[in-house]
C-alpha cells in the first residue's frame, strides 16, 4: 500500500516547523558548539509501535544542514519494538542538535497515529472485514501527513477535504432533505460520490432509494447497524461513525459493515516515544 506523503507537503510542513523553532536569530544554544565537531547518533524507539513520519525526519535534518547524513533502518508502516533503531544520523553535531526536536516531533506524532490506527485495524479484523477510515478531525496544516500516517498503520483515508466529494450531514439535511439533496448533487456534480449521514433505518433506505453512493450510519448500536446492513443488501457502501472504541469496533465489524470511521486515530493518538542517542 502507498503510505508515503507527497514530497512537496513534507518540505512545506518541515520548513514551517523549522521557521517556528529558529525565528528570529537561530539556535543560540547549539551555536556555542564548535562547528567542526561531528557525531554519530541513533534515533531509537522507546516503546513498541508502528512507524510513520520518516520522510519528515529526514527532511528536517536536510533542511538544517545537507552535510547531515540519515540512514533509515525502518520505513513507514514497519512495526518496531523498544530499543529498535529507526535511523542512524551522522554529521556536524551542532546541526544535528538544531534539527533534533523538529525531526522527533514529526516522527513521534505521526508514528503515534500509525500505532493507534494499527490497533483499531487489528481489533476490527477480530470481528469481520470492515476497513478502518480516518476523518477530517486532523491537526490544521498537517492533514495530508496525518492521513499518510493512517495508511502506514493499515487504515484507509476518508475524504481529504470538502472539495473531494459530497457528504451531507444532519445539519445539511435539515435544510434541504435527503432526496432533494441527492438529486441536486447528481445534477451539479454527476461524477462525485454522494455520501449521506443517517441516524435511523428509514433515513438510510431513503438515501439508498434516492441514489446515494454511500450511507454513513451515525451513532447507531451494532444491532441497529446490522438491521441496516440487512435492509440495504449491498446496494451501496455502508459506513459506521460515532463513538466507536477499541472495545466495540469488533462488534461493529461483525455486522457486515464496509467501513468504520474513527476520529480519535488522528485527533487523540498519543505520541510514540522516540529519542536521539549520541
Amino acid at each position: 500500500m502507498y503510505v508515503e506523503p507527497p514530497v512537496h507537503v513534507v518540505r512545506e510542513a518541515v520548513a514551517r516547523a523549522i521557521a517556528e523553532d529558529l525565528a528570529p536569530i537561530g539556535d543560540v544554544t547549539s551555536a556555542l558548539l564548535d562547528p567542526t565537531v561531528v557525531a554519530e547518533c541513533r534515533v531509537v524507539a522507546r516503546e513498541a509501535g508502528s512507524v510513520a513520519g520518516t520522510a519528515c525526519a529526514v527532511e528536517a535534518f536536510a533542511q538544517i544542514d545537507p552535510a547531515v547524513e540519515v540512514t533509515l533502518q525502518h520505513r513507514d508502516g514497519d512495526r518496531v519494538e523498544p530499543g529498535d533503531v529507526l535511523a542512524n544520523v551522522s554529521g556536524p553535531l551542532r546541526s544535528i542538535l538544531t534539527a533534533e526536536r523538529t525531526a522527533l516531533n514529526f516522527l513521534g506524532h505521526l508514528s503515534g497515529i500509525a500505532t493507534l490506527t494499527a490497533r483499531y485495524v487489528a481489533a476490527a479484523k477480530e470481528g469481520g472485514r470492515a476497513q478502518v477510515w480516518d476523518t477530517r478531525k486532523t491537526t490544521p496544516g498537517l492533514r495530508t501527513l496525518e492521513k499518510a500516517a493512517v495508511r502506514a498503520g493499515g487504515g484507509r483515508n476518508h475524504r481529504g477535504n470538502l472539495s473531494e466529494w459530497i457528504l451531507l450531514k444532519d445539519n445539511h439535511i435539515a435544510g434541504i432533505g435527503i432526496a432533494e439533496a441527492v438529486r441536486r448533487a447528481k445534477d451539479l456534480w454527476p461524477a462525485r460520490t454522494v455520501h449521506i449521514e443517517c441516524d435511523r433505518l428509514e433515513q438510510a433506505l431513503e438515501a439508498v432509494d434516492a441514489g446515494a453512493s454511500a450511507v454513513l450510519l451515525d451513532n447507531m448500536t451494532p444491532e441497529q447497524v446490522a438491521e441496516c446492513v440487512a435492509a440495504v443488501r449491498g446496494r451501496c457502501l455502508l459506513e459506521v461513525s460515532g463513538g466507536v472504541t477499541l472495545e466495540t469496533i469488533a462488534s461493529y465489524s461483525a455486522t457486515g459493515i464496509d467501513l468504520i470511521s474513527v476520529g480519535r486515530i488522528t485527533n487523540s493518538a498519543p505520541v510514540l516515544d522516540v529519542g536521539l542517542d549520541i
